[in-house]
């Protein structure tokens, strides 16, 4: 076992294990976040409500801890809602108690940060590929870059992530 398998070890076993199937909200918009989670098995995808249309800016897979951040740390409604895309198997805690957990043990607080780290470096080059990326040019990096999504993803919420509609998606598809 890994350092970080161990440390992930450790944190989970404080958390409790929450089973969702298939279109379930685990974070609703508006609402404020009363929990953070792990994800153990499954996808979730984070989107909100744009008059009407779901945009869709993130997909979670395993290994990932997902929240509102904002809400959960601030006690503001969320901006967004997670939900789940195919069935989901999570570990779930209160911001409180994996507070106290850092504190207990360094090695926890070090894991997080770091994880929290990677995610800002994602969110920086998706950020930056949605301003200067050509549809079709972000669609390419997704499939040499995130192969899983273009798996395991229904079409519609990829457009949705694209910023395209699902017959654009289907053209730049086919020129493949």
């Amino acid at each position: 076992m890994q350092l970080d398998e161990k440390i992930l070890s450790t944190i989970l076993s404080d958390f409790e294990q929450e089973k969702f199937g298939p279109k379930q909200l685990l974070i609703e918009e508006g609402k404020i976040a009363r929990k953070f989670y792990y994800i153990e098995k499954g996808v979730t995808r984070g989107w909100l409500n744009n008059d009407g249309k779901e945009i869709t800016f993130q997909f979670m897979f395993e290994g990932a801890f997902i929240s509102s951040w904002e809400s959960l740390f601030y006690s503001l409604p969320s901006l967004y809602n997670i939900e789940t895309i195919e069935p989901v198997t999570v570990y779930s805690a209160s911001l409180e108690d994996f507070k106290q957990k850092m504190e207990r043990n360094p090695y926890i607080k070090d894991f997080y940060y770091n994880n929290l780290q990677q995610r800002l470096l994602k969110y920086q080059k998706l950020f930056i590929s949605r301003i200067k990326d050509t549809p079709e040019e972000r669609y390419n990096q997704l499939f040499e870059q995130s192969p899983e999504i273009i798996r395991r993803i229904p079409q519609h919420y990829i457009a949705s992530y694209l910023g395209i509609t699902s017959v654009s998606l289907s053209r730049i598809r086919s020129r493949r």
